[in-house]
């Protein structure tokens, strides 16, 4: 897999000295940067920003949510911005079009459980002189196009970003772990648990609704757009016209006039019964810029998937060590345990699913240890875990035709007199699984929240089918205290 080894400050220095602009050679102004398998339609000319407008700047007067318009990415780049800790983990603001100004720009990723630099040049894709991919509401605002550029790079092209989901790019942008709701399987009660306490805990959330198979992100009646990756940006409480009246903020990554048309809209009569003060908290404003409120009831009612981005210890940690920001709120709540494995036929340890008794127990086996902390909110004697496995590489290999396969997990309790040790068939053949995901499915992530008794248990990764190879992160987040190795 592809390795990033320029450094930023040294190919900078080395290119003010000898008076040049930069040029990436991992990345370079060709097609093959662009695409893989289908060309783009546009005559294709690579231009420096200060060859498309005059004046480019990196940031105009802030970073705002305002500043993506809709690209491959563009929802995610949209939620970074809400947060400055989060904005500058993966846009370091030691670079600018002014001060030591080389044509070279960098950009920081979470990759598979590593934060990685990537460097790259600022020639930018474009047709007719206006940049084709995302790009900011002020033209001579950049840094959404390079920071699309660099995430370009990370997965080997522009035509590689298409297909991923705004989840993931969120995961690759906060180091976040990501859950994925469906609104009408989960109670109003419990989503918006779900919402309240994420708020609370720095959380970032997207929303969608199912697509059309006959439509490509098929415009509705209301306004809303099916198949379209949404932001959730905020959760007001108000006085409306029928009393106390939760609400939304959802922004559509198009930042234009196809906006939501019912209550709370916009231009919707529910807003005469708020006052001035309260709209100018809540930064009210009556624009075609894909930003609109509505109503908990309503979303509940037209949204069919929510996706939560949870920020763990350790990503909290890092952008305190990166940006000097605390950014750990309540986000200590959870503990947190990672490593890397893999399934590898070879060696014997790609067992496939439970159905395979024969090689399910061949699987890599973690032993699991968890235990209450102080103050949980529930007080039911039970932890709150969340548990995704991450198949890695997956994109990157799509161009040799690899997809992603379809993977799941099982958590089975463990008697004391066990211990924490490695399973064989018999045991399996004996326990169910106290948790797992719902259903073994090619995604690059498999994620489930559940609640567990404080004890050991033993978690197993797999591949639906037997002798399949790929490599794997798993993940567990924790309300309690959380122990865990391989076994």
């Amino acid at each position: 897999m592809p390795s990033f080894n320029l450094n930023f400050q040294a190919e900078r220095d080395r290119c003010l000295r000898e008076q040049r602009l930069f040029e990436d050679p991992e990345f370079p102004a060709q097609d093959s940067s662009l695409y893989y398998s289908k060309r783009p339609k546009q005559q294709i000319e690579w231009l420096r920003p200060a060859q498309i407008i005059n004046d480019p700047q990196l940031i105009v007067s802030g970073q705002s949510r305002f500043d993506v318009i809709q690209g491959a990415i563009g929802n995610s780049a949209a939620n970074l911005t809400l947060r400055d800790e989060l904005f500058y983990r993966v846009v370091p603001p030691d670079q600018s079009f002014v001060e030591n100004y080389a044509g070279i720009f960098h950009f920081q990723f979470w990759r598979y459980g590593q934060w990685v630099d990537v460097v790259i040049d600022d020639r930018l894709p474009t047709s007719n002189g206006k940049l084709i991919y995302m790009h900011s509401d002020s033209e001579n605002e950049f840094w959404s196009a390079l920071l699309e550029k660099a995430y370009a790079k990370l997965y080997g092209s522009y035509e590689a970003l298409k297909g991923g989901s705004t989840a993931e790019a969120l995961e690759d942008f906060t180091g976040g772990l990501i859950e994925y709701f469906e609104v009408k399987e989960v109670s109003k009660e419990q989503l918006l648990a779900v919402l309240v306490r994420g708020f609370q805990m720095g959380s970032l959330f997207g929303c969608s609704i199912d697509a059309d198979p006959n439509v490509t992100e098929a415009r509705m009646e209301s306004g809303l757009v099916r198949g379209h990756a949404y932001s959730v940006t905020a959760l007001q409480t108000v006085q409306g016209p029928h009393g106390e009246t939760l609400l939304l903020r959802i922004r559509n990554p198009w930042g234009n006039e196809q906006e939501w048309n019912g209550a709370w809209s916009d231009n919707s009569r529910e807003w005469q019964f708020v006052s001035q003060e309260e709209l100018h908290k809540m930064e009210f404003v009556r624009k075609d810029d894909g930003e609109f409120w509505m109503s908990f009831d309503d979303f509940y009612a037209e949204f069919e998937q929510l996706e939560n981005c949870n920020l763990g210890p350790e990503v909290m940690n890092e952008i305190a060590a990166m940006t000097g920001v605390d950014a750990a709120r309540e986000a200590t709540a959870w503990t947190s345990f990672s490593t890397n494995g893999g399934w590898n036929s070879q060696q014997g340890s790609a067992g496939g699913c439970r159905n395979y008794i024969d090689t399910f127990p061949n699987n890599p086996q973690y032993g699991t240890y968890l235990s209450l902390s102080n103050g949980t909110v529930e007080n039911d004697g039970k932890c709150t875990v969340i548990t995704a496995v991450l198949q890695k590489y997956r994109r990157e290999l799509r161009t040799q035709g690899l997809e992603s396969l379809a993977i799941g997990f099982a958590v089975y309790e463990l008697e004391k007199s066990l211990g924490l040790g490695r399973q064989d068939r018999s045991f399996f053949e004996q326990s169910k699984p106290v948790a797992k995901n719902p259903t073994f499915i090619n995604l690059r992530e498999v994620t489930a929240r559940f609640r567990l008794p404080p004890g050991n248990y033993i978690i197993v990764p797999s591949t639906y089918s037997p002798n399949e190879d790929a490599e794997f992160l798993l993940r567990v987040y924790c309300s309690g205290e959380i122990k865990a190795q391989q076994v």
